[in-house]
């Protein structure tokens, strides 16, 4: 890429002119504008000029034949000439002047008609601008009527001569300091670029920019821009497509700006929806003239540059729409996709134009600490209960037919079939959430909730039989339709009324603290103010009784058996203790201890016990059974299916 001398300079200069101007100026952006109405006679007309290098005055005079513009407000170009007008029938002829000091352009437009007496030249750091009203001629037959400088009037009177006085001014200090005073003057340096005539590398203070032609031949192009020697790392490189000229043009400019200061993007409140967060160092901008480009099929590449971040900072490809908050800076992700190509460099994909950086996050909630140690301990956890699961259900089915009459039995069935599914579940949630994506999240995730209460209404099932065989010994028990109603059915109400909701299940993303850009995807109930509403009505409500009435439940059987000489000297007693403790629910309180320092703990506690919890139940039934087949046991246990018996059987020996 060809890197201009003198024009590159000049450039620096032309964005002064576009801040400059502050607010309220003509469509086009000029930084002077005069018009007014020429008086002339009938015939031949001239436009005359004589401009040269300096910093004086601007006379803008008319009189029956000639309109002139002379004065010394170029930073180098110069021009003497004359040019010869069409002749007209009317006395009258509206025009208008334009001069933009930083590309040395002066243009003339006379009915209609655009005369360049100044074509842009070199830009110039250093530039003659702030045009102030000065002298004006008496009244006279021919000359400027109705004079005006950006819409402001001048007088109504036929007058001769307008004057005017420039400044010289350093147009580089003053449009980086107007720049980085208000968001609206930021894309005023795309428009500047996009005036002047240069091509090429702009390099300043407080920004570098690429100043890009395309044509027909335009099949994309990547741009690196230079790094400055007071920067160790890269600047950001950009990728652009072959989609990026518009369709129709056969040639469209396309400029892209590097901002060396950011202060101003990381003003207060861009970015409201997250507080603790901050934009890196790097902006960048990218526009085509006078386009407005969304939705681009191929997308635009940006690549970031930036020092290692801690683990627990996320990355986020953020953008500024200045058309929807021209006055704010609003970052956005929308439109953008985000790469994370290397610990010190991300690539934004964004199907759009505008400016683009990355937002940096201090994730300190909705984190989940060792999420990598706990994902493959609920996966050997659950793989375990569901093998565990699978064979005490052929035990059980095996045993009920040869007891037709145990009442226990199906209860057992029924909270082992719920704990497989649930067990499955669990295991395939992050590859289906991976594959299906939101559409199968919403399906899988309210199975898993289903599961999920399912299990715990088995459970409470599994308390309340559990107190009819303590307390209730010669009544008959409930209809094993009732369990069935209470254990399938109830759950699926719920269920069934949150799923009519678009914001209750779905694809779930979790933040490991320890490495917030590798997050872990499954299906569940999304992060949203219902679905959280949700969790706590269903889930944590109903976790909370089931707990309460299962340590109850399991303090009374306790009470029951612990003077038992039996119990005393068979170490699997713990173990059936234990099997009551999740038959009844209880381990899942560790689920309410997750806060605090000692939340990790309780985490892993959590996630080892009960995802274990098929296999533990596994257990404490062939432990009794082994106990009932060597001698006849005060308390089988539920899971034997003769409690009942075994209580008559002591009553009367007593």
């Amino acid at each position: 890429m060809r890197v201009w001398g003198q024009e590159t300079r000049g450039m620096l200069g032309i964005i002064c002119l576009i801040a400059l101007m502050g607010q309220g100026e003509s469509e086009n952006d000029q930084d002077f504008t005069m018009c007014g109405t020429w008086r002339h006679g009938t015939g031949h007309r001239t436009l005359e000029f004589n401009l040269t290098q300096g910093c004086g005055d601007l006379d803008i005079s008319a009189d029956e034949n000639t309109l002139s513009i002379r004065g010394a407000i170029t930073a180098s170009s110069q021009s003497v000439n004359h040019i010869q007008l069409n002749a007209t029938q009317r006395d009258l002829s509206p025009f208008c002047v334009f001069w933009e000091p930083l590309v040395d352009q002066l243009r003339v437009e006379v009915d209609g008609q655009n005369h360049s007496l100044l074509k842009a030249a070199g830009l110039q750091e250093v530039c003659c601008t702030d045009l102030s009203r000065g002298h004006q001629s008496s009244i006279q037959m021919y000359g400027i009527v109705n004079g005006s400088v950006r819409g402001d009037a001048l007088t109504y009177d036929t007058r001769g001569t307008f004057g005017f006085y420039g400044q010289k001014i350093n147009c580089i200090e003053e449009f980086c300091g107007k720049a980085h005073e208000a968001t609206r003057n930021l894309n005023m340096i795309e428009e500047a670029m996009m005036k002047s005539d240069v091509l090429g590398t702009v390099n300043s203070a407080c920004f570098q920019g690429e100043v890009l032609e395309m044509d027909d031949n335009f099949t994309g192009r990547d741009i690196t821009l230079p790094a400055s020697r007071s920067k160790l790392r890269p600047l950001p490189s950009v990728h652009m497509p072959a989609c990026l000229k518009p369709v129709g043009r056969k040639k469209a400019k396309v400029v892209c700006t590097y901002f060396t200061n950011n202060a101003v993007f990381n003003q207060k409140g861009s970015w409201k929806k997250q507080p603790d967060s901050r934009i890196l160092e790097d902006v960048v901008g990218i526009t085509v003239e006078n386009e407005v480009i969304n939705e681009l099929p191929e997308p635009v590449r940006i690549s970031f540059h930036h020092p290692a971040l801690p683990k627990n900072h996320s990355r986020t490809c953020v953008s500024w729409d200045t058309r929807k908050a021209p006055n704010e800076v609003a970052w956005e992700s929308d439109g953008c996709k985000t790469v994370l190509t290397h610990e010190d460099m991300t690539e934004c994909h964004c199907n759009h134009l505008t400016y683009f950086s990355i937002l940096v996050q201090v994730e300190r909630r909705e984190t989940q600490c060792h999420l990598e140690a706990l994902t493959f301990i609920t996966a050997i956890g659950c793989a375990v209960s569901a093998i565990s699961c699978a064979i005490l259900f052929y035990s059980l089915c095996k045993k009920s037919k040869k007891n037709t009459k145990d009442q226990s039995t199906p209860i057992h069935c029924g909270l082992v079939v719920t704990l497989f599914f649930l067990s499955m579940l669990f295991i395939l949630t992050g590859l289906l959430a991976n594959v299906g994506g939101e559409p199968m999240c919403r399906v899988v995730g309210a199975l898993l909730h289903y599961a999920l209460l399912s299990s715990f209404c088995w459970m409470a099932v599994e308390i309340f039989h559990t107190f009819w065989m303590v307390y209730m010994v010669f009544s008959s028990p409930p209809n094993p339709a009732i369990w069935y109603i209470l254990g399938f059915g109830a759950p699926a109400l719920p269920v069934g009324i949150l799923s009519f909701r678009d914001d209750i299940y779905g694809l779930r993303v979790i933040k490991p603290s320890g490495d917030v850009g590798n997050p872990y995807m499954m299906c569940w109930m999304k992060d949203s103010s219902n679905a959280l509403l949700a969790h706590y009505m269903t889930n944590v409500g109903f976790l909370i009784l089931l707990v309460s009435a299962g340590m109850v439940m399991l303090f009374v059987v306790l009470r029951k058996i612990r003077n038992r000489e039996e119990w005393r000297k068979r170490k699997l007693a713990f173990l059936s203790m234990w099997g009551l403790s999740c038959l009844f629910g209880t381990t899942w309180a560790l689920g309410l201890l997750e806060f605090g320092s000692l939340s990790c703990t309780f985490t892993f506690l959590f996630c080892i016990i009960n995802t274990l919890q098929g296999f533990f139940i596994m257990l404490r039934y062939y432990a009794l059974e082994r106990i009932r087949k060597r001698k006849d046991s005060i308390l089988d246990g539920s899971s034997s299916g003769s409690t009942r018996q075994h209580m008559l059987h002591q009553q009367e020996r007593n």
